[in-house]
């Protein structure tokens, strides 16, 4: 017998889903597959168009492609067994497949959190101190950032699974959500969760409420700046620089504040299924959305993508 048989008297977790209703399987397997249609096409599309174009080389995009990376990941750990269960109606998972899902999920949201950051501090450089940004942000720091950032999310992840599946699990097998997420598994454990609460509850904290703070303080200081700026077009060029970053953290944070936040009385798992479904499928989709609709050079660089133009030749077609 294995020490994870040993630790727990269920092999495998059955997953209710979003609905066992026969009508909505079908319309709902096909809006999922072409939300991570959208998702898949979305974020490779920006990663291999800023790897593609020199002149989108810059610290911005840099973050983004990371940005774009974690997104697909994070929709790619939950849709596609979301989608099975549609089609084929199986809905169970194994005890580590389980597992598996529930790290990668807590690293790609957590490291989502700290890329945010990081961008939040990008756009703080390159407003309040435009002069000094080519040598504050520098090659080196933002590897040193998107490294930190994905080591965050997946030591803290790592922490919260390694402890969650230390407990036994001999209420029921049964998961009231459409993948393993943190509380509906709590429930159905018969140790004692007390510590493991606490232990989510702080790493919830630095994984999410730290990086906030950092990017409400950066911009607080954008805000500050922006206000000083005597001209009404360099106001407008200075918050175009971060409207993309600033709807993509408020469409994150929102979510999370509307999960979290919610008063006790209205608080349920069928109301938590609904918003998990926005932060694990629709923000992954939006956020390529929100970059590439509100931004000129990455449109720019898709039309000469589509065109055929190689980017080292724009000069000859200017």
């Amino acid at each position: 017998m294995t020490y994870m048989e040993n630790r727990s008297e269920v092999n495998e977790f059955i997953l209710i889903g979003l609905t066992d209703v026969p009508e909505l399987q079908v319309p709902l397997f096909i809006m999922f597959t072409l939300i991570y249609l959208i998702t898949l096409v979305g974020n490779l599309g920006i990663i291999t168009l800023i790897s593609w174009n020199p002149h989108l080389h810059t610290p911005m995009y840099f973050f983004l492609s990371n940005l774009s990376l974690v997104d697909f990941g994070y929709s790619s750990a939950v849709t596609p067994k979301v989608m099975a269960g549609f089609l084929t109606g199986d809905k169970i998972i194994s005890y580590k497949g389980c597992a598996t899902q529930l790290f990668f999920v807590g690293a790609f949201a957590s490291t989502e959190s700290f890329l945010l950051a990081s961008m939040a501090y990008d756009r703080h450089a390159a407003v309040c101190k435009p002069l000094h940004y080519t040598t504050t942000i520098t090659p080196t720091i933002c590897v040193y950032l998107t490294s930190t950032a994905h080591i965050c999310g997946f030591l803290a992840s790592s922490i919260v699974i390694g402890n969650t599946f230390s407990l036994s699990f001999c209420k029921s097998n049964v998961v009231h959500h459409f993948f393993c997420d943190i509380l509906p598994l709590l429930v159905l454990s018969c140790s004692d969760i007390h510590f493991i609460q606490s232990v989510v509850f702080i790493i919830a904290s630095f994984t999410a409420f730290f990086p906030f703070l950092i990017i409400f303080a950066s911009y607080f200081l954008i805000f500050i700046t922006i206000l000083k700026i005597n001209s009404t077009e360099g106001r407008q060029k200075a918050f175009s620089t971060c409207a993309s970053h600033l709807t993509a953290v408020s469409i994150f944070y929102g979510t999370i504040i509307f999960m979290y936040f919610q008063p006790s009385a209205s608080h349920s798992m069928d109301s938590d299924k609904m918003v998990s479904v926005f932060y694990t499928m629709v923000i992954p989709m939006l956020n390529p959305l929100v970059y590439s609709l509100r931004n000129n050079d990455v449109k720019n660089a898709f039309r000469k993508a589509v065109r055929g133009k190689p980017p080292q030749l724009d000069h000859l077609f200017s």
